[in-house]
């Protein structure tokens, strides 16, 4: 039986995940303060994360579709997809293109994975919920691009619930977007290959059909959600629509680059 979180303990769980993002010190998880399966609880603490930053001086860019995999449902012990939001010290794709390459000074305990990108050409707002459909967000988007997004988890060790994750802007770090813009004439997501290589080393794999059957099919459920939360998607988002594999860890130095059928590979270096 679900319980009410009350405002204190999602305060106290917003204040102890915004000190572990600022000191990079990990914390306990805050299942203990918002349960395990009170969601709005967990979207409450990630919108008071997420306008703590934007009153920070931060905009939104964009969301990103976490757990979409099963793969990487398996790697956090979750059972359903989450969003959140992305912001614009998020992206370090600029950062990407230099010799000293992504700095690693925010991350707490990152991991990288490969996914399709998608920027919309319009709001996706209509009427009602019944309208959002994979017709008319395909309608919606403008382009498709390759995408590594760098997760990470403000939780000690990564010991996660699906509501410390919700909560913790759906574990989200940075991301870097690929310059290989496709339309969706050009490409189709569910048809995709993936191969994430470290170092040269091959450390993911994966499809299109991964992504909750469809990369577009993904983006059609956060439309939806963001519709009910009241918030919905606009023009010119960006949409991380969700791992096409297992994420995997790395370190400082390393190499990384991700090849996604259709798109030009995506090579990024970290530095320290």
């Amino acid at each position: 039986m679900s319980t009410v979180t009350s405002q204190d303990a999602i305060s106290a769980a917003v204040d102890r995940l915004a000190t572990a993002l600022a000191t990079r010190v990990p914390c306990a998880a805050v299942r203990d303060l918002i349960g395990t399966d009170d969601l709005p609880a967990a979207y409450a603490v990630q919108q008071g994360l997420v306008q703590a930053r934007i009153a920070g001086g931060e905009t939104v860019v964009g969301r990103k579709i976490g757990a979409t995999s099963k793969a990487v449902q398996d790697q956090l012990g979750v059972d359903q997809p989450d969003f959140g939001y992305l912001l614009s010290d998020m992206d370090v794709s600029t950062d990407a293109l230099t010799s000293a390459g992504i700095s690693m000074r925010t991350l707490v305990q990152p991991r990288v994975e490969a996914e399709v990108a998608f920027r919309l050409a319009k709001d996706i707002n209509p009427a009602t919920e019944g309208e959002i459909t994979l017709d008319l967000v395909r309608d919606c988007v403008e382009v498709a691009l390759p995408a590594l997004e760098i997760v990470d988890s403000r939780i000690e060790s990564w010991d996660i619930t699906f509501t410390d994750t919700v909560a913790d802007n759906a574990s989200s770090g940075l991301f870097v977007i690929g310059t290989d813009a496709k339309s969706l004439a050009e490409i189709t997501p569910v048809d995709v290959e993936m191969t994430l290589t470290i170092n040269g080393e091959v450390r993911s794999s994966g499809s299109g059909a991964a992504c909750l059957g469809d990369p577009l099919e993904a983006l059609r459920w956060l439309a939806v959600q963001a519709y009910r939360f009241g918030d919905p998607l606009r023009a010119g988002h960006l949409i991380l629509s969700g791992a096409l594999g297992p994420f995997v860890p790395f370190a400082a130095g390393d190499d990384v680059v991700a090849t996604i059928s259709g798109f030009e590979p995506l090579s990024v270096k970290f530095g320290e």
